[in-house]
């Protein structure tokens, strides 16, 4: 009951209530985002959803697009600025998700929406993951973020699907606020700690 009705009921009132409270913050931060990435406050990319079905997810752009002599984009840690950092280090980046979650995208809680291009490299009951709503935040994200390495971050993502409950997700959200609020295992630069998943499994 909870999984197929309960939660998708619980997520749209509490993101339409939330995003409706912290409004004032979305417009602030909009409009410094938007001045120090020329006009582009918001970083939208296609990502599978439950069942695969690919989304676009909505983040605050905490980057800017500048490029090499060649066109190519510079590494991600050359082209952070200073109020994205901030905004990274804070997690205020995943607020507009919300909207993503009013539309039935996502969820609050969940397995985070990894890239299209790793679905031909998840194994064996890795793929049980789509069988959900990806969330904002998740078990893997309270049980180290981004100090996980692949298996064991993927591994807690089969965890979590199969053990899916009011109770369980209950816990999540309280550890999510609490690591916000003390900054706990927060990576401004993910790539300087953990390969992609693509590469990390080719050389694995």
């Amino acid at each position: 009951m909870y999984k197929s009705f309960t939660k998708r009921i619980l997520d749209f009132c509490l993101a339409l209530v939330l995003l409706i409270c912290i409004s004032p913050i979305f417009i602030l931060l909009l409009i410094f985002l938007a001045i120090a990435n020329q006009g582009k406050p918001f970083f939208v990319q296609k990502r599978p959803g439950k069942n695969e079905k690919i989304f676009r997810i909505i983040k605050f752009k905490t980057m800017n697009d500048k490029c090499d002599a060649k066109g190519q984009l510079l590494p991600d840690k050359d082209r952070l600025t200073v109020v994205g950092s901030l905004v990274r280090k804070t997690s205020l980046d995943e607020i507009p998700q919300l909207i993503n979650v009013i539309r039935g995208e996502m969820s609050f809680i969940g397995p985070r929406p990894l890239l299209i291009r790793y679905l031909p490299y998840y194994e064996g009951e890795e793929k049980i993951r789509h069988s959900v709503r990806p969330g904002i935040t998740g078990l893997a994200q309270v049980s180290g973020r981004n100090m996980l390495n692949w298996d064991d971050r993927l591994a807690i993502d089969i965890e979590y699907v199969k053990n899916l409950s009011f109770r369980l997700d209950f816990v999540i959200i309280i550890k999510t606020i609490k690591n916000v609020i003390t900054s706990k295992d927060v990576v401004v630069d993910p790539n300087s700690v953990i390969l992609d998943l693509d590469e990390y499994r080719t050389k694995t």
